[in-house]
C-alpha cells in the first residue's frame, strides 16, 4: 500500500499543516469539512505539495523530518 505525505496551506490562517494518509482523497475532503478539530479553523486547505511514500514507517518518518524542520522552511529548501 502506498502512503502519502501532504502539506496543505490555510490562507485564512496563514499556517501549513502536513499530514500523511493512505487515502489522500478522503483526508483531503475531511479537513475541508471540519472532521479534524486543528484543520477545522483554517478551511479551506489548499494542497500544496506531496511526497509518496512506500510504507506508513517512511510517511510518518518524513512527516516528523518535515514538522523538524518547520514546514514553510522544508518546502523553500526543496
Amino acid at each position: 500500500m502506498e502512503f502519502v505525505v501532504y502539506i496543505l496551506f490555510s490562507e485564512s490562517l496563514n499556517k501549513y499543516y502536513v499530514g500523511q494518509t493512505s487515502d489522500l482523497e478522503k483526508r483531503l475532503k475531511t479537513h475541508n469539512c471540519g472532521g479534524k478539530k486543528y484543520t477545522s479553523k483554517g478551511i479551506p486547505w489548499v494542497l500544496v505539495k506531496t511526497y509518496n511514500s512506500a510504507s506508513r514507517s517512511d510517511a510518518m518518518q518524513l512527516e516528523r523530518t518535515i514538522k523538524r524542520r518547520g514546514i514553510k522552511r522544508y518546502i523553500e529548501e526543496n
